[in-house]
């Protein structure tokens, strides 16, 4: 059945006339016929009572205009989502995100960013950088925000911005009084620490071992957003992002840790083979990107 068809046999009823709606839609009068004829032969019915001067239509042809008009609004629903999709207005975008940057940058971009398209739906997968970029290998994500992978060429990394470390300790602790914090003073004390295959626990893991020092007491917390919690209950000092303490759990104080490479780069990454992203993903990926370019942070 020719769609152009159906919509000419449309365009008559609303015109009211074989004559009006081939003017309407530039065609001669004879090509209108021919299309009703090839639809009704197509359909095995007759469509149009051919005794009357004024268009009227059989019982099969008022089923058909029913049935046929529904179809036609979903079709041109449904080419308009199809263009939309192909210029990045609709779409879904699977993003991965690790800590603090879900709960701590991202709401704010991600709000721009659904303001600007409304009809591109987002998930949100938290995890870990190493979890993240397993689950893209698996094509579970198109993209994360997060620290750099280890090395691979199967996936791209773009840096963003450098994640700044600061030490959290007790108001009352020994080393409150410090301007400052060595990596020896920090590992001489209790550490909370995140789980083993958090890249942040591998940054504090890399920052000792060049200083020359190892951890003497540790205790593990396996979430780097309640890290700050249990140092204000005092179980010991924690080194954490500096966008993690706002606001700032009462009865602690944070100060700077000596030393160069202690901050963490974060960035967006996505499969080699997917780069650039295709469609709402570069939606996404290009907001993120000049959401950093203008903070710088």
């Amino acid at each position: 059945m020719d769609l152009k068809a159906v919509k000419t046999f449309q365009n008559i009823l609303a015109s009211g006339s074989f004559n009006r709606a081939a003017e309407e839609l530039n065609y001669a009068q004879s090509t209108v016929t021919m299309q009703i004829q090839k639809l009704e032969s197509a359909l095995g019915v007759q469509l149009f009572e051919r005794s009357h001067k004024t268009v009227r239509l059989t019982e099969a042809g008022r089923l058909f205009h029913e049935r046929s008009l529904r179809i036609t609004q979903d079709i041109d629903q449904l080419i308009a989502s199809l263009t939309d999709m192909k210029t990045g207005e609709t779409g879904t975008v699977r993003l991965g995100a690790i800590e603090p940057a879900a709960s701590a940058r991202l709401p704010v971009i991600l709000r721009a960013f659904m303001e600007r398209f409304p009809r591109i739906r987002v998930s949100v997968e938290i995890a870990n950088t190493h979890t993240l970029a397993e689950k893209m290998r698996k094509d579970e994500l198109d993209i994360a925000l997060c620290s750099a992978p280890d090395w691979t060429s199967d996936l791209y990394f773009q840096p963003l911005y450098e994640e700044e470390f600061v030490v959290l300790m007790p108001e009352r602790h020994p080393l409150a009084d410090r301007e400052s914090v060595t990596p020896e003073e920090l590992a001489s004390h209790r550490l909370l620490i995140t789980a083993a295959n958090c890249p942040y626990r591998r940054k504090l893991g890399l920052t000792l071992q060049e200083a020359g020092t190892t951890l003497s007491e540790t205790m593990e917390i396996g979430s780097m957003t309640a890290l700050p919690s249990y140092v204000a209950q005092g179980f010991g000092v924690a080194l954490v992002p500096r966008v993690a303490l706002s606001p700032q759990p009462d009865g602690t104080v944070r100060r700077p840790l000596k030393g160069e490479g202690i901050d963490m780069t974060c960035g967006l990454l996505c499969k080699a083979a997917d780069f650039p992203p295709k469609l709402a993903g570069a939606r996404l990926y290009d907001h993120i990107k000049q959401s950093f370019d203008r903070t710088g942070s």
